[in-house]
């Protein structure tokens, strides 16, 4: 008697699809990161500028790059195919594969700026220092 064994589950479909719509908009967030960057970098050069401005600049840049970073996560599932959602050897392949290396690469690559610009790009606001210290 033979068993059927379904090949994925509804719920990796279901996710594989997503990923797919989610993955159709990296290239129009990706330009939106780049806008958002090359804005990022005027501010940034500008002379006697308040820093409100800067960090506005600076966390609407990183907004934009965390929404990129999420659909290139998004394709690069996709990329690897509905398998890998259940299975980890599956996601291996898939790593392998031409495509889903320069995927891969590409969610590195954003990552790192990313965290990159988190620790440096983004301006602090000195805090207020207190009048009277409390006991």
């Amino acid at each position: 008697m033979a068993f059927f064994r379904p090949r994925v589950s509804r719920e990796a479909e279901v996710r594989y699809h997503a990923d797919q719509e989610v993955g159709r908009t990296f290239p129009q967030l990706l330009e939106k990161a780049r806008a958002a960057e090359h804005a990022y970098r005027e501010v940034a050069g500008a002379v006697e500028l308040p820093t409100e401005r800067l960090r506005a600049a600076g966390l609407e840049f990183d907004r934009t790059l965390t929404e990129a970073l999420r659909a290139a996560e998004a394709s690069r599932r996709a990329t690897f195919g509905v398998k890998a959602y259940d299975d980890r050897i599956a996601r291996r392949k898939g790593r392998a594969t031409p495509e889903g290396a320069r995927w891969t690469a590409e969610v590195d690559r954003l990552r790192t700026l990313r965290e990159e610009h988190r620790i440096t790009g983004i301006a602090r606001l000195p805090r207020p220092v207190p009048s009277t210290v409390k006991s």
